[in-house]
């Protein structure tokens, strides 16, 4: 009786999933590539990090910190070269070495689509300086902000889900990039929503609480916008 006892607790036993090795290295492979995605990205925009920390009042110096985000597009580049690689190798995963292989392969295309975002919300956010400044004396400015505010937001999602195409893409021209991330980013309008959101946390804990912030935010709210982006490449790419 025991022995059949026995041989039915093992046969349940068998049936009952464990976790093995293969799921620990993978949740050590996100857990490393997060911690050290951070600490990358620090350093990638220390200039931006150490300027927040100093600046009490980040919003009253916009134009400046605008300046200081050149060095985001190409830092975005390389952690999404690092959640590539997570979801290539799992636990295997070397984040350190694929964000740098990422960040040097992709700079001059990220670096290119960063000098233009900054360089077009420069434009937005003055015009909408001036119009806040002058809304009694311009005619429709109240109708004029809500598009400014709409072109500043589509500016960033075009802009990230190209930096995501260009590490997805290597060998794509930018022009391509550009065409299929503003058609995707329309399609899938409810990615692009969800990424402003994310990026508008991360945005509010590295403000608030620059240090913390940075050093627990980003990446994984990140690699959620990097899943959503190669979900739209790929879809868009699979044959029909």
């Amino acid at each position: 009786m025991s022995t059949v006892a026995g041989t039915k607790r093992r046969g349940l036993a068998g049936r009952i999933p464990s976790p093995g090795f293969e799921a620990f290295g993978s949740i050590f492979g996100f857990i490393y590539t997060f911690l050290a995605g951070n600490a990358l990205l620090a350093l990638a925009n220390a200039p931006l990090v150490l300027s927040l920390s100093l600046v009490a009042d980040p919003a009253s110096a916009w134009p400046f910190f605008l300046a200081l985000s050149l060095t985001i597009a190409p830092s975005l580049a390389g952690i999404f070269a690092a959640f590539k690689a997570l979801n290539d190798d799992g636990g295997a995963v070397k984040p350190v070495a694929a964000f740098l292989r990422g960040y040097k392969r992709s700079f001059g295309k990220a670096a290119l689509l960063g000098l233009g975002a900054v360089a077009f919300l420069m434009f937005l956010g003055v015009d909408l300086a001036v119009l806040q400044s002058n809304v009694q004396t311009i005619p429709g400015a109240a109708l004029l902000v809500p598009l400014i505010v709409v072109a500043a937001a589509v500016t960033v999602t075009l802009s990230v889900t190209a930096i995501a195409g260009v590490v997805l893409l290597p060998e794509a021209k930018l022009k391509s990039i550009l065409k299929a991330s503003l058609y995707l980013a329309v399609q899938r309008w409810y990615l692009s929503l969800a990424m402003l959101v994310l990026l508008g946390i991360i945005v509010s804990a590295a403000v608030m609480q620059p240090v913390l912030g940075i050093a627990l935010a980003p990446a994984p709210l990140l690699f959620v916008i990097w899943s959503n982006a190669s979900y739209a490449f790929h879809a868009a790419l699979r044959p029909a």
